[in-house]
């Protein structure tokens, strides 16, 4: 699996010194089109059909992913049977995978109640989210709480497969780290597809409601993590392996996933909405942004990530066509699994 992984890093870097050259060449091409008929101009892929319902439908995998990861980090057992399954899209209820989910030992106090918030939180947006759907929300898909070792591995972190988030608080912070992150920006990509429809139907509010608390979240554990490293240099290796998990999101999600200037949906966002992520660190000045806070370095944005990214980062691929891997072993129960970018 490591080096599956490490040969995926590779190409990924391969890709994106391409795609860099790429954009040269169709710059040059518009600019030869102004003087002749000879350039082939660019063809967007043909977008995918979908509806409100397939919006929340694929968050509802990422919060299924969440909700098991926080459940058995607080509890030492998942969701119940009752918020798993369902026929909506004929899909399939999945299973998981647990490698070495179990309770985190050994928490003070506030490290549990941090936890168990975080973890009935998840939960209830899974809920939330089932019942707004109703029947068309799908079931579980099969998910790999086993795939933190080899994605540490490849992120370089150090202790490779043995990389455990359920050993420690500072590791399950940085288990978190990972998670957390892919929510907010998940969230802030999709919110532009939701129709006016849905939007008067008080979806966009809710997607606004859910990655508020997501935000929280992500705030708690960058923070959490920052300080640590402040306050011990025996935490500082926690502060290196987010980071490291930061550098190998960037690589898992390189490139425009659509036409230059948009996003995959042609929502019309422009490209500072990628996954460009800087080290997590304090600011040393007021004219240094800190990086604890996820956004762009310009605005102090937070950026986005679209459906393809996402999938790109929790199935562990940059590829091209990929519709299974890493957290989600067979694909997300969506009409996005397959990266189209």
């Amino acid at each position: 699996m490591d080096n599956k992984l490490n040969s995926i890093i590779d190409k990924a870097l391969s890709r994106r010194t391409f795609l860099a050259g790429a954009g040269s060449v169709a710059a040059a091409t518009v600019v030869a089109g102004c003087g002749g008929s000879n350039t082939v101009p660019y063809v967007p892929p043909t977008p995918v059909q979908f509806t409100d319902a397939d919006i929340l439908n694929f968050a509802l995998n990422l919060e299924y992913l969440e909700a098991q990861f926080y459940l058995y980090a607080a509890t030492g057992s998942g969701l119940s049977a009752a918020d798993t399954g369902g026929s909506g899209g004929g899909y399939t209820e999945g299973t998981v995978t647990l490698g070495n989910a179990a309770q985190v030992p050994d928490l003070t106090s506030q490290q549990q109640d941090i936890i168990n918030e975080i973890a009935y939180e998840e939960q209830e947006h899974v809920r939330f989210l089932r019942k707004a759907l109703g029947s068309a929300a799908v079931p579980m898909p099969d998910i790999d709480l086993s795939f933190f070792g080899p994605l540490a591995a490849a992120a370089g972190v150090s202790g490779g497969t043995a990389f455990n988030p359920f050993s420690t608080f500072n590791y399950f912070l940085v288990g978190a780290f990972i998670f957390e992150d892919v929510g907010v920006t998940a969230y802030q990509g999709a919110a532009p597809l939701i129709s006016a429809a849905g939007v008067a139907s008080g979806y966009l509010t809710a997607a606004a409601g859910i990655l508020a608390v997501e935000a929280y979240h992500a705030a708690y554990i960058r923070t959490a993590i920052t300080a640590g490293a402040i306050a011990s240099t025996a935490n500082v290796p926690y502060l290196t392996a987010a980071n490291q998990v930061a550098a190998l999101r960037a690589m898992l999600t390189v490139g425009n996933s659509g036409a230059p200037g948009t996003s995959t949906q042609n929502t019309g966002a422009p490209d500072s909405s990628q996954s460009v992520e800087t080290p997590l660190a304090l600011p040393t000045s007021l004219t240094s942004l800190s990086s604890i806070v996820a956004c762009d370095p310009v605005h102090a944005l937070a950026f986005a990530r679209d459906v393809n990214q996402v999938h790109h980062v929790v199935y562990g691929s940059p590829t091209v066509g990929v519709a299974k891997g890493g957290f989600f072993p067979n694909g997300t129960n969506s009409i996005f699994a397959t990266t189209t970018a």
